[in-house]
């Protein structure tokens, strides 16, 4: 793996403040201490890529010890995925921060927000989706809600998976019901078949129950650009065990590395690539 040692400088957000990411291409991780701990993220472009960047994020502080985490990647063709995904973030973001303001259940501004970005999505007409990644972390439990194959995974300190969302696609089903490996998955020709995007007629959210945070927790947001170059193995190891900030350079990094060099055993799948990570661990 690589050797990063990197640690960005954290950053605060007040209230109701959002810092969202569209047709990013970062150098390195941003990180903002929220929610009792660190919140890390980076988005980037697929190596050698002159296009936008069809993935979105953003990180909104709700509350003294509650945040958001969004990650959202577009598809269509370039200019509809990026439309697509700016749309998710923006319309989950400002239900979110209009919810917050009004002190209104944030449960429902996020399901609003997801809504109403399907919707203007449809209205777009040009053939856009967008998969969406949310994940509302309040008073040390943490709720997913999710639409595609962007996943969410949760991470004890000892490497047990506590939560990973099934991608909304045949290879994900077929994965979530033991049918077929993390291998075979990675190099199944229809992994990128995704049967329910925002800008589908049929889109539905699946809403996670509240799981708890414990103190050295790793949670992790991720667009397939991550998902399609790291084996899930690689993905904890490095969850479980380093501040955020770290862990988004690191995963990004590597992730980058496998884009740019096919390598036998190894996933290959050049893409955009966006995560945000989460940790308690000393704020970092």
């Amino acid at each position: 793996m690589a050797t990063v040692q990197f640690r960005p400088e954290i950053q605060t957000l007040a209230v109701g403040e959002a810092r969202t990411y569209v047709d990013a291409d970062m150098l390195e991780p941003e990180a903002f201490a929220v929610a009792g701990g660190t919140a890390a993220v980076v988005t980037v472009r697929r190596p050698g890529k002159e296009g936008p960047n069809e993935d979105a994020a953003a990180i909104v502080c709700t509350g003294d010890n509650s945040a958001l985490l969004v990650v959202s990647d577009g598809c269509g063709g370039m200019a509809a995925g990026q439309a697509a995904s700016k749309i998710a973030v923006e319309s989950v973001v400002r239900e979110v921060v209009t919810g917050v303001e009004h002190g209104l259940p944030l449960r429902m501004a996020i399901l609003d927000g997801i809504e109403a970005a399907n919707r203007e999505v449809i209205d777009l007409k040009i053939g856009a989706g967008a998969t969406l990644a949310v994940v509302h972390i309040d008073e040390g439990e943490a709720r997913s809600y999710h639409v595609g194959d962007s996943q969410i995974l949760l991470v004890g300190g000892r490497g047990k998976i506590k939560l990973v969302t099934t991608s909304h696609s045949p290879v994900g089903y077929a994965v979530e019901a033991g049918v077929l490996d993390e291998s075979e998955a990675l190099d199944h020709e229809d992994r990128h078949l995704v049967s329910n995007v925002l800008g589908g007629e049929e889109m539905h959210v699946e809403v996670g129950s509240a799981r708890r945070l414990a103190e050295r927790d790793g949670l992790l947001a991720a667009s397939d650009g991550l998902l399609d170059n790291l084996l899930m193995d690689e993905i904890v190891e490095l969850l479980r065990m380093r501040p955020a900030g770290e862990v988004a350079a690191r995963l990004a990094g590597l992730g980058r590395e496998r884009m740019q060099e096919l390598k036998e055993g190894q996933p290959h799948k050049p893409d955009d690539l966006t995560l945000i990570a989460f940790s308690r661990r000393g704020r970092r």
